[in-house]
């Protein structure tokens, strides 16, 4: 059996109550998440649900909070707007067995390969998008139908109730941690409210001005076991296939880089290929119980660990608490003024924004710099997974460009009177130039040798430039020799035949890490 908390009443309370945080900042969320993909607010809230107590249960991550999310909800809205909400539930299946193969055949760990300065700028662009989000709530229904903001006396009594909550998260925790802040604040705030009877807009307001039904309700029942009423043809795999595969990509995406961000604030590792399984999982009982599905939510997931939560109780407590607040306490969690919430997810802005990155002007190469701000504005204007995708491929050019200066090399003549290329550094597509500059095939005597003790063939042009570089030796009657070729680059060389001669006895034996660690 897994531990579902650390041992000690200590942690179950830090868990439970922290669970009861996340549970209120999930509301309004999934609520608004659910409008985003055009479903029925109960949609949303129950994809949080069950999103939030799989991933807690059987994720790789404990103390991180999945549910539905904006960066899924963008690629849900065209399905639904243009098949139904029926395609929504079936592509959700094929979703989660996608993820679930993905866990299976272990590619979590590639995650490993997104570089710092990615990190940095998704983390960034995520500050940034959960801050633009919370302006929303400064927005209210006008006479016309129409979103107008907040003026005068309402604006006011907003920006007041947000410096109270963010002013009780800062400084309680200098007083007593009993309590997560978060969870304090939105009690007192809500309690300040209904004792003055002041005039803010509450949970509530936020739904019927979405919904435009003035008797809109978080109200409901258990979800209920469903089979997606969809043909089981191909034309329906062709439609849901490309959306099956974008959600799972961006899922995946998310989930993992917070993963990361979670396992550097709590010093501990999350295990990227469980919680690749725990997502599709979740992701497919969202589909056959009528839930919108979702991922990994990293502002949920900071107010739990900045509210003590480090543990799978925690998850699994929000996802009870939302539950429970659906069956029986809807009443109670409408009236929470969304000036509470704005104030806690504005604190989550500010823990999560890396200020550092003003710091490091000047004191990382000016590429790094530029990667972070680049990946960051992607974030804000298209979506994570197109933002981390253009990101890497912008660093992995970065880096083929730096490296490729690096190929370099010494020659001298041995007792042999053979000529001996020493090379340096690796000879890749970005280096093949600068590897054809060096040698000298009309020159050069009949025997050459190229050592490559201080050199790596990484792919498959340098493979091409080698077999390239032994038919010019060929063509000017020469012989040309490879030494301490590594293993891998020998198989490759297949194609060069008897024109290449390779020095096995002398080659390093390479080893190439393991999945154990993912």
């Amino acid at each position: 059996m897994f531990p579902l908390t650390c041992p000690g009443k200590k942690c179950v309370k830090n868990d439970l109550l922290s669970g009861l945080t996340v549970a209120l900042a999930l509301v309004p969320e999934a609520v608004a998440f659910a409008f985003v993909a055009g479903v029925d607010p109960l949609v949303g809230l129950y994809g949080a649900f069950m999103m939030g107590i799989v991933t807690a249960l059987i994720g790789g991550r404990p103390g991180m909070i999945s549910g539905a999310t904006g960066a899924m909800a963008v690629v849900m809205v065209s399905l639904v707007a243009q098949q139904g909400i029926e395609y929504l539930f079936a592509a959700l299946l094929l979703t989660g067995a996608i993820q679930i193969s993905a866990g299976a055949l272990r590619l979590g760990k590639f995650i490993r390969l997104v570089p710092y300065p990615v990190m940095l700028g998704f983390v960034n662009g995520l500050a940034i998008v959960i801050f633009l989000a919370q302006l929303k709530q400064f927005q209210i229904m006008g006479d016309a139908g129409e979103l107008v903001w907040l003026d005068s006396q309402p604006l006011l009594i907003m920006l007041g109730l947000i410096t109270l909550t963010m002013t009780i998260i800062h400084f309680l925790p200098r007083l007593t941690v009993a309590v997560p802040s978060s969870l304090a604040a939105i009690v007192v705030v809500t309690l300040l409210v209904l004792g003055l009877d002041l005039d803010t807009r509450s949970v509530v307001d936020v739904l019927r001005d979405m919904s435009g039904n003035a008797e809109a309700s978080i109200a409901g029942g258990l979800p209920s076991f469903h089979i997606p009423m969809v043909p089981i043809s191909w034309e329906t795999l062709k439609i849901i296939l490309p959306y099956s595969f974008i959600l799972a990509g961006v899922g995946l995406i998310e989930s993992l880089l917070t993963m990361n961000l979670i396992d550097d604030l709590t010093e501990t590792r999350g295990r990227g290929n469980k919680e690749c399984v725990g997502q599709g999982v979740g992701n497919m009982v969202n589909g056959l119980f009528g839930g919108m599905g979702g991922c990994a939510m990293i502002g949920q997931s900071m107010i739990n660990i900045n509210s003590g939560g480090r543990g799978r109780l925690s998850g699994i407590s929000a996802a009870l608490f939302l539950l429970a607040f659906i069956l029986f306490a809807s009443g109670l969690i409408e009236i929470i003024p969304v000036a509470a919430l704005v104030g806690v997810m504005f604190i989550v802005v500010i823990g999560t924004f890396e200020w550092a990155t003003f710091r490091m002007f000047g004191k990382v190469p000016l590429a790094d710099s530029l990667i972070a701000i680049l990946v960051a504005i992607v974030t804000v204007v298209t979506d994570l997974a197109i933002a981390v995708i253009v990101g890497v491929i912008v660093s992995a050019l970065v880096f083929a460009w730096e490296h490729a200066k690096h190929m370099l090399a010494e020659s001298h003549i041995d007792q042999n009177g053979s000529k001996v290329y020493e090379l340096s550094g690796p000879l890749f597509f970005g280096s093949v130039h600068a590897f054809n500059e060096i040698f000298d095939p009309l020159n050069d005597p009949d025997d050459v040798i190229i050592d490559f003790n201080n050199s790596r063939v990484a792919d498959h042009s340098g493979i091409e430039a080698i077999d390239n570089l032994a038919e010019r030796y060929q063509r000017a009657g020469k012989k040309l020799h490879l030494k301490h070729l590594s293993e891998e680059c020998q198989q490759l060389l297949d194609t060069a035949g008897d024109l290449v001669e390779v020095n096995r006895m002398e080659d390093p034996v390479y080893h190439v890490a393991d999945d154990r660690l993912a």
